[in-house]
């Protein structure tokens, strides 16, 4: 059992004691997330991690419609058997990663405010069909993407970082989705 508690959840957070307005329901989430032996990856979110997952992310929205196409392009070479969950318009589709994305990026400094929108998310992928083990083929397109579209500033700090955040917002999802 795992014997975290609210303050020592809230001081190992992102931003600390400037989060604000943060429910229950978010903390239990950020436990689990802990908890469930995601510590270190967790709490090794650090200020400088979210800086350089900020500043180039900035260097993809320029080219995100091109990051999209490269991102289901790789996903479906490497995942085929994901192709088939995508009925609808991809260029559509590609707008809404986007859009998510920066959402997400944009609000690493207070991820409390975005959990609610996380979870709903990953119960939302269930009724798409998407299981457990497509969250590692998104986490391998997606960096392969961001190393294609970044060339020689996607460092092993930059990936690791970008690795670090999309694990914290995939177990957010998995976890809610096993929920679902």
């Amino acid at each position: 059992m795992c014997s975290l508690g609210v303050r020592e959840i809230v001081a190992g957070f992102p931003g600390g004691r400037n989060i604000t307005n943060i429910s229950i329901v978010q903390i239990g989430i950020l436990q689990s997330l802990i908890c469930k032996g995601n510590k270190e990856r967790y709490m090794s979110l650090t200020n400088e991690q979210i800086e350089l997952v900020q500043n180039t992310w900035k260097k993809i929205v320029p080219i995100q419609d091109t990051a999209a196409e490269l991102f289901y392009g790789r996903l479906f070479e490497i995942s085929p058997e994901v192709k088939p969950l995508f009925k609808k318009d991809m260029k559509d589709q590609g707008r809404k990663l986007m859009a998510m994305l920066n959402t997400a990026v944009q609000s690493l400094h207070d991820l409390g405010e975005i959990v609610p929108a996380i979870q709903q998310s990953g119960r939302r992928h269930v009724a798409y069909g998407v299981k457990d083990e497509h969250y590692s083929a998104v986490a391998e397109a997606l960096i392969w993407t961001l190393g294609k579209g970044l060339g020689d500033e996607f460092t092993d700090d930059v990936k690791q970082a970008w690795v670090d955040v999309y694990t914290v917002l995939s177990t957010t999802m998995k976890d809610a989705s096993a929920q679902a």
